[in-house]
């Protein structure tokens, strides 16, 4: 009996710990966390570790939180979709009570945290959330600028390293911002894409023109183009503090070719592969280009 006891206990805590996960969408979280230090080493003119933990830390808290509010107020939709079903709380394995203190608890020490670090910091996380969970949120049942305003909270995280390290904002936490805020369509149009028919069953509505179709395609060419061509303007000099060398542009304009080649595939093909390689081939770019930016800073 013992023994079935503690092994229930050991599966209870597993349990609990992938829900925690689930709840705060902890892979998500730490690619928002990734840009946002990236964007602190950027910035910073000297690194300062407290500072750098305080970042990581107050960043999970703020996303953690966005995504635990999501999923409160989206509960029964997710309930309708195969992709999120299994959640926490459309499953029955959390209350929305509990959820509810998890993100209430996290956007309070979120704030806390970047507010440690200084009050613009702070002030930035917290215009992220309220975007995210007040707009972006009850948006995506209503109209496809959804996305367009998701794509705003989505783009902060890269600039608010920035903030973090100078207490001030000007062309270089723009300049970060206007990367990632292109970047954003064709990643998560290709996701719309290819998850299009689960959507409909939750009524969201992610694509452009409402479905998968060329004209969906053109847009997600277009705003792949925006995206290189923003990742590659610190290499003029317009962009104050914010540099980038020629070998470090030339990088980052074939990484974005690599991304560009794979929307016109989508284009040509209009296929669920299609769709799944062009968001991976997005992950792949702003992950490299976050760290071609950082270490083409240090080498120069």
């Amino acid at each position: 009996m013992n023994g079935l006891s503690s092994t229930k206990s050991s599966v209870s805590k597993a349990s609990v710990i992938t829900d925690f996960k689930e709840i705060t969408k902890m892979g998500l979280s730490i690619s928002v966390v990734f840009s946002a230090l990236a964007g602190y080493l950027l910035g910073a003119e000297s690194i300062d570790i407290t500072t750098l933990l305080l970042l990581a830390f107050g960043g999970y808290f703020m996303v953690g939180a966005s995504n635990a509010y999501n999923q409160i107020i989206e509960r029964d939709l997710d309930a309708l979709m195969d992709r999120t079903k299994n959640r926490p709380i459309p499953a029955g394995r959390m209350s929305v009570n509990t959820a509810f203190i998890i993100a209430t608890s996290f956007t309070v020490l979120g704030l806390i945290t970047l507010y440690i670090i200084n009050p613009k910091t702070a002030m930035w996380g917290a215009i992220s959330i309220f975007l995210y969970t007040s707009v972006y949120t009850p948006l995506k049942t209503k109209t496809p600028l959804a996305v367009f305003v998701g794509a705003l909270p989505g783009a902060i995280p890269f600039m608010l390293g920035w903030v973090a390290a100078r207490n001030e904002f000007g062309i270089e936490p723009g300049t970060l911002f206007a990367i990632q805020f292109f970047w954003q369509f064709p990643h998560f149009w290709s996701i719309g894409w290819f998850l299009h028919e689960d959507y409909e069953k939750g009524g969201f509505f992610m694509l452009p023109t409402g479905k998968p179709d060329k004209g969906t395609a053109v847009q997600i060419i277009m705003y792949s183009v925006w995206t290189v061509l923003a990742s590659i303007i610190p290499v003029f000099g317009f962009t104050g503090d914010l540099q980038l060398s020629i070998v470090g542009a030339i990088l980052v304009f074939l990484l974005g070719l690599v991304m560009l080649a794979f929307a016109l595939k989508l284009f040509q093909k209009r296929t669920i592969k299609a769709a799944k390689q062009l968001m991976l081939s997005s992950v792949f770019y702003i992950t490299m280009l976050q760290i071609i930016y950082v270490v083409d800073k240090f080498l120069r």
